[in-house]
């Protein structure tokens, strides 16, 4: 099952960088930060909807179900968050990983007071995309919502769970991109 897994990693990393062949080099070259930034949340938010609502989905008809301890289950393949954070570890220039207003792990907290400050304008719906700097870096954030409700129920049952009343279409944080300046 392992390699199905694989397979699905190599195509979100396929679908992230794939599109940005896409562009004309001029074009890419231009990009500020700004858009660059915008342009990785879209497209990760976008390879996560398709993992969430394609190959999740599907999979489950088969017997094969999203778990956290994936690599030593049989018949199963990774949550979406371990996806996301799965395609940001491949990546060399930048992070690209998750943090959540009531995470399962204290490596999805926010950072900085500046993440937290943002996260909390992203809950309250002020905004679904921020970029902005801090520190020496620059990072954008894109508000992540629970896709299905079976992202909802995987967070209202796991044993680290703080709040247990998700819902479909709930805010539940952020897809994060940290550049250095």
């Amino acid at each position: 099952m392992r390699k199905h897994a694989k397979i699905g990693v190599m195509a979100g990393i396929a679908v992230l960088f794939g599109i940005g062949l896409l562009l004309p080099l001029g074009q890419a070259a231009e990009m500020t930060k700004d858009l660059a930034v915008k342009y990785i949340l879209a497209t990760a938010k976008a390879a996560r909807t398709v993992y969430v609502k394609g190959v999740i989905q599907k999979a489950k008809k088969g017997g094969v179900m999203p778990k956290e301890n994936w690599v030593k289950a049989d018949h199963a393949i990774m949550l979406p968050a371990q996806f996301v954070k799965a395609i940001g570890a491949e990546i060399r220039d930048f992070e690209l990983t998750l943090i959540g207003t009531y995470p399962l792990y204290k490596s999805n907290a926010p950072k900085t007071d500046k993440e937290k400050e943002m996260l909390e304008k992203l809950s309250v719906g002020k905004a679904k995309m921020v970029t902005f700097e801090d520190g020496n870096q620059f990072k954008g954030m894109s508000a992540d919502f629970a896709i299905v409700q079976g992202c909802a129920d995987c967070h209202n049952t796991h044993p680290k769970a703080v709040k247990k009343d998700f819902k479909k279409g709930d805010f539940m944080g952020a897809i994060i991109v940290r550049m250095k300046n």
